[in-house]
């Protein structure tokens, strides 16, 4: 005689089929939504590049504009050049993380005393505003004159390029906590520096990491600027930039065009990254 089933057995093997398919088709329309667009969007773009370098351009003007694949076998298969793109890259990223501490360092201070002082405020956020509107190449001979042309100037273009984000998101993050909250630290009469750490801190840090993550990628930009005029010590990104569009080796030059883009992406998502670990969880909750 055959042994039968257990209803409920056969209800849990039914659920665990169904859950299962479940899975298998939100995992299938994840990677439909977010990985299946850019890359149609990157085959559509290498495609029209291989129409600009084949069809647009003759064979005497394309070296405006290399077709991908000699990109990559001039640019990165070839070691020589590559490693150089490499040492390039280093040099400029060391610039852009002193140039970005710096500044985060900087522009939390100044923000924590503009919200704890409105004097403060008025006095410094009217420089802020003009150091950023301050064209960083009419300056930058004034740089040079006063710091020298190595790796201390370059470091200062990024600090000056990459301060304004966080000094205005953090300082918009501070004073954007609840005024209930306000109210009822008031009551409980706590200190200046526990409504600070305990109310106005937490409540900033959203506000706080899109400003690192925007001065993020511009301290990259200021590092390849300050490469550009400041040609002293280890040459960077911004130096072979300048050398490969002199020489017309457009192989090289867009390559280290492409590195350049990921490390900006790379850094930019670095701090998404730490936002999402640091904060992610409470500020989702926050928000629903």
């Amino acid at each position: 005689m055959r042994q039968l089933k257990d209803p409920d057995l056969i209800d849990v093997d039914a659920s665990e089929a169904i859950l299962s398919s479940e899975l298998g088709e939100k995992g299938i329309r994840r990677w439909t939504e977010s990985i299946l667009p850019p890359i149609l969007l990157g085959m559509a773009f290498l495609g029209l590049w291989y129409f600009i370098s084949y069809v647009v351009l003759d064979e005497k003007r394309r070296f405006l504009l290399r077709p991908p694949h000699e990109v990559f076998l001039v640019g990165f298969a070839n070691w020589k050049n590559f490693s150089e793109i490499l040492a390039g890259l280093w040099s400029s990223t060391i610039v852009a993380v002193i140039g970005l501490a710096l500044a985060i360092t900087i522009g939390l201070t100044l923000a924590t005393l503009m919200s704890q002082n409105k004097l403060i405020e008025r006095a410094v956020f009217p420089y802020a505003v003009t150091l950023q509107a301050v064209p960083i190449l009419a300056i930058v001979p004034l740089i040079g004159f006063w710091f020298g042309f190595g790796l201390n100037a370059r470091v200062i273009v990024c600090v000056i390029i990459s301060l304004f984000p966080i000094i205005v998101n953090t300082l918009f993050g501070l004073l954007s906590a609840p005024r209930g909250l306000h109210d009822l630290l008031t009551l409980q009469r706590v200190s200046r520096w526990t409504r600070l750490r305990k109310l106005m801190f937490p409540a900033a840090l959203p506000a706080i990491f899109a400003g690192f993550r925007i001065s993020a990628g511009l301290s990259v930009i200021g590092a390849i600027v300050g490469d550009f005029f400041f040609g002293r010590g280890d040459p960077g990104i911004g130096q072979l930039l300048q050398r490969y569009a002199n020489r017309l080796m457009g192989e090289q030059l867009l390559a280290s065009i492409i590195m350049s883009s990921l490390l900006g992406v790379v850094v930019f998502q670095l701090f998404g990254w730490i936002k999402e670990k640091a904060i992610g969880k409470w500020h989702q909750e926050q928000s629903g």
